[in-house]
């Protein structure tokens, strides 16, 4: 089955030194000129959204760690004070990003 039809083109204009670039990393990736350059743009206009869902994951994984933590210790009956609220806040924040690229990096949804 075939994918969607692609009836848009986009053109530039380069030089020969840029032509001979995109020309050579083309080559070495096994494609043709068209399929490579279409992948780059793709890959680009695409990178923004990473971006972002990279940061929405950390976010979500430091509420997750902030709530976890604290649901564990109200079941076991502790209270948490104001003080070891803000720590389990900064360690979740500081840590955030880290987790986040290490879920991204093996694909796994538990970031346990």
């Amino acid at each position: 089955m075939k994918g969607p039809l692609r009836d848009r083109s986009l053109g530039t204009k380069l030089t020969e030194v840029e032509y001979a670039r995109v020309e050579a990393a083309a080559l070495k990736a096994g494609v043709g000129l068209s399929e490579w350059s279409r992948r780059a743009v793709l890959d680009e206009a695409n990178r923004g959204e990473v971006q972002t869902d990279t940061v929405l994951l950390a976010e979500l994984l430091a509420l997750r760690a902030v709530l976890l933590n604290v649901m564990f210790r109200l079941t076991n009956g502790e209270a948490v004070s104001q003080d070891e609220m803000r720590q389990l806040i900064e360690r979740a924040d500081r840590d955030k990003h880290k987790r986040a690229a290490a879920v991204l990096s093996t694909g796994k949804n538990d970031a346990g």
